[in-house]
């Protein structure tokens, strides 16, 4: 199953349709964590949907971390009932993010994933960043869409923080950001030694270790979009340098 952030409303009714009967059938069998649930078949037959509707929703249950596939075993609760119902009512509620909320996110991660990145960073990290950003420079002189070299300039900083966590959730952002970004918009009256610039600071201070100086450039690339958005908080923060 494709884990994704943005979803059309007719598949996430779906998936919750199911995810309510397999809730309802857990506390109706009152099971507890470590207890293996019936097979896909099974449920599929008990629930009357598709095997692969039911497959999606134990995924997505998975991706939360409230059931978990076990080889040879098959699926059990892997949290106790109290917890599983209160994240399961959780995730039911759960709406599609706006590009606002999405892009709120990303810099909040990104403020963060840069820092760890001027700390962590080996040598083979240093020369992906370097490549990712060469590859963005040639695409903005030549003036095509360089939206993906961009991102992915972004995304070998956060494999350099060493956080596989962050580099989840990067993964997890990017395409939703990807589909709905406005380039026009957002990037208007940019200049591309301005953005150039901006990127390679950015890696000169993760190149120098220089932690405070990394978040710094980072915020100030985000700027603009910070301001797009309309986050007074992340415009407003001060950042000091050494």
């Amino acid at each position: 199953m494709k884990i994704s952030l943005v979803d059309n409303n007719k598949n996430i009714l779906l998936q919750n349709n199911v995810i309510n009967k397999i809730k309802d059938f857990i506390n109706l069998k009152n099971l507890e964590r470590g207890d293996k649930l019936p097979s896909e078949r099974i449920m599929s037959e008990k629930f009357n949907f598709k095997r692969n509707h039911i497959r999606e929703a134990i995924r997505r249950l998975e991706f939360y971390g409230v059931l978990k596939s076990v080889s040879q075993s098959g699926t059990i609760l892997a949290i106790g009932l109290t917890g599983f119902n209160g994240m399961v009512e959780e995730i039911l509620s759960l709406e599609t993010p706006s590009f606002k909320e999405l892009v709120e996110t990303r810099i909040s991660l990104e403020l963060k994933t840069v820092c760890l990145a001027a700390e962590r960073h080996s040598s083979s990290d240093l020369k992906k960043i370097k490549e990712a950003l060469n590859a963005f420079k040639s695409k903005i002189i030549s003036g095509e869409d360089y939206l993906e070299e961009d991102l992915l300039f972004h995304l070998s900083i956060a494999k350099a923080s060493k956080n596989r966590t962050m580099i989840s959730l990067m993964l997890l952002l990017m395409p939703p950001i990807l589909s709905t970004y406005d380039r026009d918009a957002v990037c208007e009256g940019d200049k591309v030694i301005s953005e150039i610039k901006k990127h390679e600071d950015i890696f000169l201070a993760i190149e120098s270790k220089d932690p405070e100086l990394a978040t710094k450039m980072m915020h100030e690339h985000f700027f603009k979009l910070s301001k797009h958005i309309g986050n007074k908080n992340l415009i407003n923060k001060k950042f000091e340098t050494k």
